[in-house]
Formats: C-alpha cells, sequence, structure tokens
C-alpha cells in the first residue's frame, strides 16, 4: 500500500500544469541538451546557404541520373532499328544449308539419274508392207470373203471389180507372156474364153489345192474383171507351189497388159507387174544352211 501512495505522488509531481510554458518547455529543451551531450555530440547549426550547397550536389546526381537513363533507352532503341544482334541469328541457317548441301549432293549421287522419270511407251512403227506381202493380204483376205459368202449362202455375189469393161477379144488372138518367181518360169497364153483356167493340162483346183495359191494365180484377172471373158493356158516349171503360183500370177498380169495397155497403172501400184527377186540363200560350207550353224558343245 505504501508503495502504491508514493508511485501515485511521483506522477502528480511530474505531470506539467495546463497553460504553464515552463512546465512545457523547460523539461524539453533540458532532457534535449542533456541527452546530446551525454552522447558527447556538439550541436550543429545549418546555415541556408549551406542547404542550397547540399542541394545542388543531389539536383545533379540526379540530372546525371536521367543522362544515364536517357543513354541507355537511346542504346537499347538502335538495336531495335538496326538489328545487328540478328546477323548472328541469320549465319546460323547459312551454316546449316551448307551442312545440308554436301548431304543432298550425295544422295543425288546414289540416285541413278532419270529414275523418278515414268516411262514413256513407244509404239513401233509399222513396215511398209512389199508388193508381194501386199498382194498376200489382198488374196487373203479375198478368200477369207469368199468361204464367208460360201457359209451365209450368198455365194454369187463376186468380188468388186475394175470400174471400166474389159476389152472385147476377136476369136483367134492370141496374147502371150511369161512370169517367173523365185526359181519358177511361167509361160502364159490369154484366149478369148468363159474364163477357163489350164495348169501344164489339169485345173486351177487340181494343180493347187490349195484356196489362197488358187486365188493368187488368178488376182490380176480378179481386179481388172477379165476373169470370165478370157481363157488361161499355163505351163509352169520348177521351183515349189508357192512360187509357181507366183510366176502364173506375174505372167497373167504382164499377158493383161498386152490386152489393154490402160490396165497398167493398176497392175502396177498393185504389185503385179514386178518381178519379186527374193530368193532362198545358198547353203554354205561348214553350216547347216545359209546362216544356221551346228550346236556347239563345250564338252
Amino acid at each position: 500500500m505504501i508503495d502504491d501512495e508514493t508511485q501515485k505522488d511521483e506522477t502528480t509531481e511530474e505531470t506539467p500544469v495546463e497553460g504553464s510554458d515552463e512546465s512545457t518547455a523547460g523539461p524539453v529543451a533540458e532532457d534535449d541538451s542533456s541527452a546530446s551531450q551525454a552522447a558527447g555530440e556538439e550541436p550543429t547549426s545549418t546555415s541556408p546557404a549551406e542547404e542550397t550547397s547540399e542541394s545542388e550536389p543531389e539536383a545533379v546526381e540526379a540530372e546525371g541520373d536521367t543522362a544515364e537513363e536517357s543513354v541507355v533507352e537511346k542504346a537499347d532503341e538502335v538495336p531495335a532499328a538496326e538489328e545487328p544482334a540478328e546477323a548472328p541469328a541469320a549465319e546460323e541457317p547459312v551454316a546449316e544449308e551448307k551442312a545440308e548441301k554436301p548431304k543432298a549432293e550425295e544422295k543425288k549421287k546414289d540416285v541413278i539419274p532419270g529414275a523418278d522419270l515414268e516411262p514413256i511407251a513407244v509404239e513401233p512403227e509399222e513396215r511398209p508392207l512389199s508388193a508381194e506381202e501386199q498382194a498376200r493380204k489382198e488374196a487373203e483376205e479375198e478368200e477369207r470373203a469368199k468361204r464367208e459368202a460360201e457359209l451365209v449362202g450368198d455365194a454369187d455375189e463376186e468380188p468388186s471389180a475394175a470400174s471400166r469393161e474389159p476389152a472385147k477379144l476377136e476369136g483367134d488372138a492370141r496374147y502371150l507372156a511369161t512370169g517367173k518367181r523365185k526359181t519358177a518360169i511361167a509361160r502364159v497364153t490369154l484366149l478369148p474364153g468363159s474364163g477357163k483356167v489350164e495348169i501344164n493340162k489339169r485345173a486351177i483346183e487340181e494343180f493347187f489345192p490349195r484356196p489362197l495359191h488358187q486365188t493368187t494365180a488368178v488376182q490380176p484377172l480378179t481386179v481388172t474383171g477379165y476373169e470370165k471373158s478370157v481363157d488361161v493356158r499355163v505351163r509352169v516349171h520348177g521351183g515349189g507351189i508357192s512360187g509357181q503360183a507366183g510366176a502364173v500370177r506375174h505372167g497373167i498380169a504382164r499377158a493383161l497388159t498386152e490386152v489393154d495397155p490402160e490396165l497398167r497403172g493398176e497392175l502396177k501400184r498393185r504389185g503385179f507387174l514386178t518381178r519379186d527377186s527374193r530368193v532362198k540363200e545358198r547353203k554354205k560350207a561348214g553350216l547347216k544352211k545359209a546362216r544356221k550353224r551346228p550346236q556347239f558343245s563345250k564338252r
């Protein structure tokens, strides 16, 4: 209890009374001076001139900072405009391209040139047929047409003849001609008649059993339209059946040109007046035929 009362008295003595200047200023001033003296610091008094001198360096420093900032900003702006920093980045793809080029060249060396191209189908050109082959082809077509007509029942229809009418022959007229093919020789005689053909005193159907040879032999008469207006007598020897048929055709065509010289153009165009000089090549010594060699046996 005694302690509480002493504390209250001390507080009452320390509290200043309102309205008195001494109570407010005295203790505070004393406390400030005593505190500074106790700390060992001397009281400093700053004049307005010193304050301005101190503020000037600060302003200079601030201005220097702003100038440095502006220089930095300009330095930042220069790369954006000129972009010198991108040069190394651009050089890297160039180096990559250079590295890729040798690889591409190596690949090209491995690939066969033209392997990626599509092949072009070239159709072989047809060899022009000779007069003999053309005549043979026509004879086969005529024979085929005849057979088809016989099967259908229109055997009365005859192949188309020349546009002009055949010339009339006198009763005692004789027109002789010689035809050749390979080694066969045929001597032909044309007479006025109804179209009878005799070869070595035999009918053509008996001498040439094959219809192809029959058609080939009388082909000039069929083309010119004289097949029903003349009789043909032939003496043929040498060669084989095919060669003899060709020789008879050649002889009949030559004899018709004697009857009517205007038929020469049509017969020549079809190759009936051309002497076919193709002959089998002779056998050679040491060979089996003209060019066939014996089989070679190594052991």
